[in-house]
């Protein structure tokens, strides 16, 4: 579906491959981000084309939001404070951004009758023990307000509340995406990020740090599999519907590090770090994110192709390449 698409957050990590993805696909791109967690980098690549516009500004900006909502025919609503380290270290940035940014532009895609999708998060789930996917309707189960971590996944729930209210009061076309560890080339791991940072670390020769007992588990999806899922949601679906967009590789942290270590033939040390010692005032992590993904795969067909060795491969490659440019 060529047109004319806005993506908030557009030169973050999961912004600059959807860009790619959908001007592979004859789209006119505008890309709005305020350079916080992405990065010029990231879309360098795409700087001298006609068809694709950085805007540097920010999704708390009304002017620029409602200009930018107003020329596009839909939008992909990624931008978020995002990355533990972020949301322990600036929680009232996390707040407002989440929320405040996501009230101004669906309140500008209604305006305007713009079809949104909105970039959710599976840490809305909350803190589940038992090692079985995950389902849309599945319940939440949260920790207390004072371990910062929930309140980025009380903002992006209520993202979703936002989105889901507005489609049901007013109408407004939209769908929302659950994503579970998106990783690829270009993710930084500068807020915690751990695929880069076992990678950056192992290929430098330095210890890996494994937060915890390393004995939780995550499922990671390569990023171009779920800017394919993105794109799918987006046209292909209907409106006021929940989907997760993740993978079922699921691998606990200890062992992500021992392949990290295999593949890259790193002679580095595993190292475990209590999490206070990470995080100035402690943190509760998750032990178990695995998404049920049948629902995505009978509305559009979706899975992902990509396994956990061939996603560790093309982040060594990129890590490669960014040392040797240094």
């Amino acid at each position: 579906m060529a047109g004319r698409v806005l993506i908030t957050g557009g030169a973050g990590f999961i912004g600059s491959h959807l860009a790619d993805r959908l001007l592979a696909d004859g789209c006119e791109v505008w890309a709005l981000d305020d350079l916080s967690t992405g990065s010029l980098d990231n879309v360098a690549h795409l700087s001298e084309r006609r068809d694709f516009h950085l805007v540097v500004d920010s999704v708390l900006s009304p002017a620029v939001v409602n200009e930018l909502v107003h020329k596009c025919d839909v939008i992909y609503h990624l931008a978020a404070a995002v990355g533990v380290r972020l949301i322990v270290e600036q929680p009232v940035k996390t707040l407002v951004t989440n929320l405040q940014g996501t009230e101004i532009v669906l309140e500008h895609c209604n305006r305007f009758g713009k079809r949104v999708l909105v970039a959710s998060t599976s840490e809305v789930y909350g803190d589940h023990r038992e090692e079985v996917p995950l389902a849309e309707s599945a319940r939440r189960i949260y920790g207390p307000t004072t371990q910062r971590r929930w309140a980025y996944a009380d903002s992006k729930a209520m993202d979703e509340f936002l989105a889901l209210a507005h489609h049901h009061e007013r109408g407004l076309d939209c769908v929302i995406a659950r994503l579970f560890n998106t990783v690829g080339p270009r993710q930084s791991g500068q807020y915690g990020m751990v695929v880069p940072r076992f990678v950056r670390a192992a290929l430098a020769g330095e210890p890996l740090e494994v937060f915890g007992d390393g004995r939780q588990t995550r499922c990671f999806c390569h990023v171009d599999d779920t800017v394919r899922a993105l794109q799918g949601l987006m046209e292909e679906t209907g409106s006021g519907e929940i989907f997760n967009v993740g993978s079922q590789n699921r691998i606990s942290i200890l062992d992500l590090a021992r392949r990290v270590l295999e593949l890259t033939g790193a002679d580095a040390d595993l190292v475990h770090v209590p999490y206070e010692s990470v995080y100035e005032h402690g943190i509760e992590d998750m032990l178990h994110r695995i998404p049920s993904t049948e629902k995505i795969r009978a509305a559009i067909g979706w899975e992902p192709e990509r396994t956990l060795d061939e996603i560790l491969a093309d982040v060594m490659a990129y890590e490669r390449a960014e040392l040797a440019a240094t």
